[in-house]
């Protein structure tokens, strides 16, 4: 069965730099053919579509981005700018995931499409030709995009709306502030974010301690996060917070003097995890005020 090669669009001003850039500053990166298409429609390498031009990602990139990603039989993944379909059907045939591409061009979608069909996924791959500003993919659990800086400074917003734990994918461009959990280097240039909970603000926790009064108060910058907790009268900062998707996790001193290491699920505006020690687990809720 024929494999077909990565596509993805970018902006036609910039289509020199890639070029260069993959052939020139990736060089470890395999030769990347450029026969594309079938009898019905061939995309050109560079052609111009809306506001960038198609160019395709290696296959050994793909399957990186799709492996760091964690991609499974219970993801639904959707391809932003999918092109030919190379990721979608990736997704599907090597890793089992349902998959939604966004293609802009119709005539590229139904490229796809066909592809989808050819490589023996179509049960599970479907190729929307539509502008990805306009779909709504908010059901994905992993999103791929391969665009410019701009866009994917527009589309963040939405991405960090999207449900704590989505996984995000961008091949070559950053999200710039908003840091990567993952870089990949190798084979070429990829970043990989998990969606953050919301949790900045003052929480009030229940059953935390078993006479005093406890809540927590957390600082938030996309994944990051900082804050300090109060038992009684005490207030301490967190010791090593960490914020993965909906999972909170942090340390702290008890009034005996021990490390305790809480976890927590995050579903909106409440919680619910345990503080665990050396010998005793707590289980406790929270409510942010």
């Amino acid at each position: 069965m024929k494999r077909y090669q990565g596509g993805i669009v970018l902006k036609a001003l910039n289509a020199l730099f890639f070029l260069l850039l993959l052939f020139v500053a990736q060089p470890g990166i395999a030769q990347i053919k450029l026969d594309f298409g079938d009898d019905q429609y061939k995309p050109v390498r560079g052609q111009t579509g809306k506001d960038v031009v198609w160019i395709a990602t290696n296959d050994d990139l793909v399957t990186k981005m799709l492996k760091t990603a964690q991609v499974g039989p219970s993801d639904l993944l959707y391809d932003l700018g999918a092109g030919d379909g190379a990721i979608a059907i990736a997704a599907a045939k090597d890793f089992g995931a349902r998959a939604i591409g966004i293609e802009y061009n119709p005539k590229l979608a139904a490229l796809a499409q066909r592809n989808a069909e050819r490589a023996g996924v179509a049960d599970k791959v479907k190729i929307i030709s539509g502008d990805l500003f306009k779909e709504d993919f908010s059901k994905a659990s992993v999103v791929t995009l391969y665009l410019l800086p701009e866009l994917n400074l527009q589309l963040r917003p939405i991405l960090l709306k999207m449900k704590p734990g989505t996984r995000i994918v961008s091949n070559t461009f950053d999200m710039v502030d908003w840091e990567p959990d993952v870089e990949i280097d190798q084979p070429g240039k990829a970043f990989f974010w998990i969606v953050p909970a919301d949790v900045a603000g003052v929480w009030a926790l229940e059953h935390f301690d078993p006479q005093l009064k406890a809540s927590l108060s957390l600082s938030q910058r996309f994944q990051h996060i900082g804050g300090s907790l109060t038992i009684g009268d005490k207030t301490q900062p967190l010791l090593n917070p960490r914020l993965t998707g909906d999972q909170l996790q942090f340390s702290y001193i008890d009034q005996d003097n021990l490390l305790r290491v809480v976890h927590a699920t995050i579903n909106g505006s409440t919680m619910k995890g345990g503080s665990k020690g050396a010998i005793t687990q707590i289980d406790f809720s929270g409510v942010r005020r």
